[in-house]
């Protein structure tokens, strides 16, 4: 008894914990969902590359932050960070920004960060790191597959799903102001 070890058979232990915590975190928050969706959003509208390349600086860049929430790095302005991201991708999604990818891909990073770091700060101490980051990071790419889904079926209503573009990325900045002023 004195040299045994856990099973870590039960769910609610281990990497089963920490997957399932990580795959839940980003979509238990309004933030977090609407700058995701966002990004999606964002990366339809701007087409080409950019659809796979803008998720996929914002996946690598929330990954370091992870890693550095994870580590207890000192950030400051996360939460703000977080909500000034709405507010950002809100308006690019909403004035229809023409940017190149490379730009675009910058922008998302930055914020990227502060959402990763959220998600590593938030990790439970029981859950494995591996876990937790893979479900966090599945979380998000879902996340943004429905932004870019949703952007390219817009896209293609022509004038009409242009307008409902442009509104629905006036709604998720509105909604990050709210967020700031601590309304929702």
């Amino acid at each position: 008894m004195a040299v045994a070890t856990p099973a870590a058979a039960h769910v609610g232990a281990g990497e089963a914990h920490g997957f399932m915590h990580g795959l839940a975190h980003p979509i238990g928050g309004l933030d977090h969902v609407l700058a995701m969706v966002a990004v999606g959003l964002l990366a339809a509208g701007l087409g080409g590359r950019a659809i796979w390349m803008v998720p996929a600086a914002f996946l690598v860049m929330m990954a370091a932050g992870g890693l550095l929430g994870m580590a207890h790095v000192a950030l400051p302005y996360v939460e703000l960070g977080i909500a000034a991201s709405v507010v950002v991708l809100g308006i690019a999604v909403a004035l229809r920004l023409p940017m190149p990818t490379a730009t675009a891909m910058a922008l998302v990073g930055f914020f990227a960060v502060f959402h990763g770091f959220a998600h590593g700060a938030e990790m439970p101490v029981d859950a494995s790191a591996a876990g937790y980051a893979a479900g966090f990071i599945l979380a998000t790419a879902l996340l943004h597959a429905i932004g870019v889904a949703l952007g390219l079926a817009i896209g293609r209503a022509g004038r009409a799903g242009a307008n409902v573009s442009q509104v629905g990325g006036a709604a998720v900045s509105l909604a990050g102001l709210a967020l700031i002023g601590g309304w929702l």
